[in-house]
């Protein structure tokens, strides 16, 4: 603890953007009680691990960085410091107290809907080491969130998440998300537009809606009908100083034709779309439970390119899923050649204890999955390529966010989700640039301001 009685929080985040969006909303509950958040977790009095179940490797990584917790809390109480370990998100709502017997000198576990509690639960973990709480409330999911209070809404840059709708209705075979976040549940219009106008006018210029199922949006609008995302993004692109909007996780089930609508109509309503199909062959998504087909994928495909040709696209993929077979893996290989992504995600297939898919008959060997994946992240590398050199020679507007490497050097982000550096002298974060793509580099591309001649930038 400091000199000032203050506290220091570390909060270390794995996964969705959800959970990033959940690490702002711990720091932001124990802001009031004396904490101020940390990035050393060796100053941190409280260290949370804000985790996720996804996938196997993510939930194991948590065991060995509960090791590495477990020497910096040793290190610090040489110097007479306590430290609290704290596990939270979905590991922790799946695992519970199965965390305290596998893991020693964890004080609390704490599941997605207790956050609201975390001033409390720490107090009583001081008192009592090994608390687990990860019930579902009996309270309205979204009553704690940041837009349900009066509390000042706290930016933390010129982009925000914020969240919309939680939990998914869809059971897909191999997902543990409806055991771990609960059924579909969407945020009353008025709180997200209250968060939304606090977000602007705190400086925020781009908002992503979250949601484990986002465009499965339903939530009750002011005349008391429920809206659809749609309907949302249409009320929100009116916000004052709200210039972009994008959100994520999307099914192709919930994208209705309000939605592709609002993609035509809506200028902030950025021309980038990620929407997971995780596999193009028919008998994979069967058993998958995705509950539609290639086809009617590669259809909604061609539907919002009609309203937004300009638009790109990202998935995710699982390569080794139960049963899969070479045939199936070539129909996923034509469907992404089909398609054509900007970026997408792939994993391995990992089972999931509790989950269908983890007792399925006929699991991919490690060999047969490992030469899949490899195969598919070389084409969806190709195709990031070919999109980020098609854009040289392009005028594209960039948001600001932070200094660049150089002197004078901009980096912002692209109506694409790309990195753009550029020489910005006189441009500052959250303004909104024209920017001429000059060049690729590793991780970004490269630009020229298109508003002002090139000797007078550095004026």
């Amino acid at each position: 603890m400091a000199q000032d009685g203050t506290r220091k929080v570390y909060v270390k985040s794995y996964g969705c953007q959800m959970n990033v969006y959940d690490a702002q909303r711990m720091a932001d509950v124990l802001a009031p009680e004396g904490y101020a958040e940390t990035a050393d977790m060796a100053d941190a009095d409280v260290v949370v691990l804000n985790t996720c179940h996804i996938r196997e490797k993510a939930a194991e990584k948590v065991y060995s960085e509960l090791g590495r917790v477990r020497e910096v809390r040793r290190d610090r109480a040489l110097d007479g410091r306590e430290t609290q370990i704290v596990v939270a998100g979905c590991v922790a709502q799946a695992e519970g107290g199965e965390i305290l017997r596998r893991a020693k000198g964890v004080d609390l576990v704490v599941g997605p809907q207790s956050y609201h509690r975390l001033p409390g639960l720490l107090e009583q973990a001081r008192r009592s080491p090994g608390v687990v709480d990860t019930e579902f409330p009996a309270a309205a999911k979204f009553d704690h969130l940041p837009g349900a209070s009066r509390e000042k809404t706290r930016a933390r840059g010129v982009s925000a998440f914020l969240t919309v709708q939680e939990g998914c209705d869809k059971f897909c075979t191999f997902c543990v998300v409806p055991y771990t976040r609960g059924a579909e549940a969407s945020r009353p219009v008025y709180a997200i537009l209250r968060e939304a106008e606090r977000l602007a006018a705190a400086g925020v210029r781009e908002v992503t809606l979250l949601g484990q199922n986002v465009n499965a949006y339903h939530g009750q609008g002011p005349d008391g009908a429920a809206w659809t995302l749609g309907a949302l993004m249409r009320r929100l692109a009116e916000v004052p100083g709200l210039e972009r909007l994008r959100y994520t996780t999307s099914h192709p089930r919930d994208m209705d034709a309000e939605l592709i609508a609002a993609h035509r109509d809506l200028p902030a309503v950025m021309p980038y779309l990620h929407l997971p199909v995780q596999s193009g062959s028919d008998a994979v998504l069967a058993a998958m439970n995705r509950r539609h087909t290639r086809d009617d994928y590669l259809r909604l495909v061609d539907q919002v390119r009609a309203a937004r040709p300009d638009i790109a696209l990202s998935s995710d993929f699982i390569v080794g899923f139960p049963g899969e077979t070479d045939a199936d893996f070539r129909d996923t290989m034509d469907l992404i050649e089909r398609v054509g992504f900007a970026a997408a995600y792939s994993f391995k297939y990992s089972p999931r204890p509790g989950t269908p898919a983890a007792d399925m008959a006929a699991q991919v060997a490690e060999p047969a999955m490992t030469e899949r994946l490899h195969a598919l992240q070389a084409l969806l590398d190709h195709q990031l390529r070919a999109f980020n050199a098609a854009t040289i020679g392009r005028t594209v507007d960039v948001l600001v966010e932070r200094p660049g490497r150089h002197p004078g050097q901009l980096v912002g982000k692209s109506p694409y989700l790309q990195a753009v550096a550029f020489e910005g002298r006189g441009a500052a974060a959250g303004d909104i640039i024209p920017v001429t793509v000059v060049g690729t580099g590793s991780y970004s591309l490269l630009g020229e301001r298109a508003d002002i001649e090139p000797e007078r930038a550095t004026a």
